[in-house]
């Protein structure tokens, strides 16, 4: 018997232990650009998923931002069905919104694969992101001056989306691919100047890969890893929290003082949500204007946040309030 290529096994091995907890019945859909990293995701959840009696299907996502991308999503559907997958879809998009191009792909491509998902009753859509993504997901968290939430980088498992290859070298994944005979897309983006994270990619963390070594990225990704422990750790005591401060017509700012400013930052970020703030436009900023209105109230006006809704604090509660009446 052939000796299976160790990065073949590598990223299979990565696939089945993503899929391990899923009942055997279920769909699973594989999220393919065509890309060396989905690509030998794709071949390696072809592999796996039928010997623990899953389904396998594939979604494509046509961003519509490059000359040729929908004759290139048709040619990954083609070769999905021709590999057995069912079902293969591609998903075209309308990329617009805030937060710039990258942010508006981004946010069209998790919503067309979660409404995939939903179509065809899938319990899981897998993505291809690396160790490599990872870590320069880090490194552009660092940038922007983000907290402990955006230092733990992609998490393995957000809702449907599941990333089995955050401990998968990207370089991994392409020799997957030459072992198995596929010929992976080069996405241009990923080498343009335009965006930040194509910088990252070419220029900042090869910078420190010659600086530091390469065992940079593993440690970059491992951070993210050891942030995400504490985060969830964090976040389902500020769960609790937020229970417990919630009333009828608001929060009790009583409730909030009490709490550690870690539990509370996060109370005041999650109840910002629930008033219709998107995470994306949702600053630290609006989150320490709550806060003011908690600990250092002197009787300020409303605090307004993204989305249109205004926080005010009146007879010991925090309580959302018409903005155009404030």
């Amino acid at each position: 018997m052939a000796r299976i290529p160790a990065p073949v096994a590598a990223v299979r091995q990565a696939v089945r232990a993503a899929l391990a907890g899923l009942p055997g019945d279920a769909r699973v859909l594989v999220a393919c650009s065509g890309g060396a990293d989905s690509l030998a995701l794709a071949a390696a959840a072809r592999f796996v998923a039928p010997r623990l009696g899953l389904a396998i299907g594939l979604v494509t996502v046509d961003h519509g931002l490059q000359e040729g991308s929908a004759a290139r999503a048709a040619d990954v559907a083609a070769w999905a069905r021709a590999a057995g997958f069912d079902p293969v879809e591609v998903a075209t998009v309308e990329v617009s919104g805030p937060g710039g191009p990258e942010a508006a792909a981004r946010s069209a491509r998790y919503a067309a694969l979660d409404a995939a998902a939903a179509r065809h009753g899938a319990s899981a859509v897998l993505l291809g992101h690396t160790r490599d993504d990872q870590a320069e997901t880090v490194l552009l968290a660092l940038a922007r001056g983000a907290g402990p939430r955006g230092l733990a980088g992609m998490p393995v498992r957000r809702g449907v989306l599941v990333r089995p290859l955050l401990a998968i070298a990207r370089a991994d994944t392409r020799k997957a691919c030459a072992a198995l005979g596929l010929s992976p897309w080069d996405d241009p983006h990923n080498t343009d100047p335009a965006y930040a994270r194509s910088r990252v990619r070419g220029q900042a963390l090869p910078a420190l890969v010659a600086a530091l070594g390469p065992a940079v990225v593993d440690n970059l990704a491992r951070t993210a890893a050891l942030l995400a422990e504490d985060t969830a750790t964090l976040d389902a005591l500020a769960a609790a929290a937020l229970a417990t401060a919630r009333t009828e017509q608001g929060l009790s700012v009583a409730a909030l003082t009490a709490l550690d400013p870690a539990v509370r930052g996060r109370v005041l970020h999650a109840w910002a949500r629930e008033l219709g703030a998107a995470g994306g436009a949702l600053s630290q900023r609006h989150v320490a204007a709550l806060d003011a209105l908690v600990v250092r109230w002197h009787g300020q006006g409303a605090t307004h946040l993204p989305g249109g809704a205004a926080v005010l604090r009146r007879a010991g509660l925090l309580v959302r309030v018409d903005p155009d009446r404030v």
